[in-house]
Order: C-alpha cells, then structure tokens, then sequence
C-alpha cells in the first residue's frame, strides 16, 4: 500500500525494483508489474514512458539500496585506508544484503540486458566505472595525504580490487555460499594493510 507521503513514481519503483532485478529486464512481464503493484497499465505508464524507462529506473533504485550503506561507511571514515576498510566491511554483509533484492543489480543487469536493451547495459557499465572511479580517487587522495605508499598504481589497485569484489559476489551467488566472498575480502584486506605508509 502506498504511503501518504509517496508519489505514484515512487511507489511503484519500491514495488518493481526487486522483481526487475530478481526476474530481469526480458523475464519481467506487463502482468508481473501489474500484479506487484496493483495498478493498471494505464497507471504504470502514466508515470513511465515505456517498459525501458521503468527498467532502467528500478535498476538505479536498486543500486541505491543496495550502494546507499557503503558510501556512509566511506563517508564517515576519516582516511583513505579506513574508507577502503569501510568498503570491505561493507561486502562482507552484501550477500545476505543484496538477495533481498534477488542479488547484486550490476551483476545481474549487466548479464541480462547486455544482448536485450543497450541503454539499460550502458547504466550497468557506467555504474560499474563510477564505482572504479571513487576507488581510484580514494587511493589517489591517500597517496596525496601520505596515508598510502607512493608508488601504487591506484588505477590498476582499483580495477582490481572491484574485479575481486564481483568475482565473489558471483561465485558467492551462484553457489549459494557466502564465504567465497569472504575469502576475496580476507585476501584484499591484506592487500589494503600492505598500502599503509610504516
């Protein structure tokens, strides 16, 4: 039921968000959306252009609930090494925090929509880059502030550090089984204890 503060729009993206992401873009359907949100169609598309803007819309909702935790934790650490800490505390609660929501929406947008709907893709892909470029910039600001050792290459230390990340929460999801994300964590919290200036 809606609430008396929320818009239309709003209401249905807390509805349609998790079944896009659960269902994906192709395997959501007219009457899933319908039925999740007990409106019509003539409602739905009244606050959406089309089933692409819908999409693309619950997808950033999804990135927002799920993302929203990490960057307070990031936030609220006063150095670069605790903002990267900050990350890696926040993965090791994203399993069980991201299937509320039928699982990591990068991951599961960039897998479904990659062949079915190029502008839904292209979202994933910018996400995916923005979330190197805030590591990029976390990494360049403690070598900056001498928190970090000189010579490290933080465009190549993030791009890695977000491909371990992924390859955990994919592993992890398709198992069914935390601890393959675990392990990835444990093996990048050394790899951010080994950037501390001594």
């Amino acid at each position: 039921m809606k609430e008396a503060d929320q818009t239309t729009e709003e209401y249905i993206l807390d509805r349609v968000a998790p079944l896009f992401n659960r269902k994906g873009y192709i395997g959501t359907s007219l009457s899933d959306i319908t039925e999740v949100t007990q409106l019509t169609k003539g409602a739905i598309y009244c606050n959406f252009k089309n089933k692409e803007d819908l999409a693309l819309k619950a997808f950033y909702k999804n990135i927002e609930f799920v993302l929203s935790p990490m960057a307070e934790g990031i936030r609220s650490a006063t150095n670069a090494i605790d903002k990267l800490y900050a990350i890696t505390g926040f993965y090791r609660t994203y399993f069980e925090w991201s299937k509320v929501r039928g699982g990591c929406p990068i991951l599961n947008v960039g897998v479904d929509a990659q062949h079915v709907n190029p502008q839904l893709y292209k979202a994933a892909k910018e996400t995916a880059a923005q979330l190197i470029g805030n590591l990029i910039r976390i990494i360049e600001k403690g070598i900056e502030h001498q928190q970090v050792k000189p010579e490290t290459n933080a465009a190549l230390l993030a791009g890695n550090i977000y491909a371990m990340i992924e390859g955990g929460v994919y592993l992890s999801m398709l198992n069914d089984d935390p601890n393959y994300l675990q392990n990835i964590l444990n093996i990048i919290d050394e790899m951010i204890e080994q950037l501390k200036l001594n």
